[in-house]
């Protein structure tokens, strides 16, 4: 099944246009809002965790796949649903973003780092609920 962005025109813009976005897993026990890189493929937004902590936002989602997302400088929170992406040509369309989206000198490092496993399988698509 695919899956449809359910996000407005001018949403996906600002996400693409902005390099952090606020986020908060979790619908039972949320967390603080912290901010994330995050991307947009053919009009679907994706992010990618860097840590993989425990208790962290993307093993928060593995098993409260509801939160929300604050783009820009909006007071209230858009609901989403985390959807774990499991297509490896979407993974390398998602790294490819991420390498656009990310240049700076500090960024590459890292990007590079996310880009490979373990890390590129913590991709996730962010729909709107």
């Amino acid at each position: 099944m695919k899956l449809k962005p359910y996000f407005k025109d001018d949403i996906i813009a600002t996400i693409n246009k902005n390099r952090i976005l606020g986020i908060r897993a979790g619908q039972d026990s949320p967390h603080r809002v912290i901010g994330i890189w995050a991307v947009i493929v053919d009009g679907r937004l994706f992010v990618r965790s860097y840590t993989m902590k425990p208790g962290g936002w993307w093993r928060t989602f593995l098993e409260d796949p509801y939160g929300e997302i604050f783009v820009s400088k909006r007071k209230r929170g858009i609901k989403v649903r985390a959807v774990q992406t499991r297509s490896e040509k979407l993974k390398d369309a998602v790294s490819a973003a991420y390498k656009e989206k990310y240049n700076t000198r500090g960024s590459v490092g890292y990007v590079e780092e996310m880009s490979r496993k373990p890390l590129r399988d913590t991709t996730t698509e962010l729909v709107a609920v």
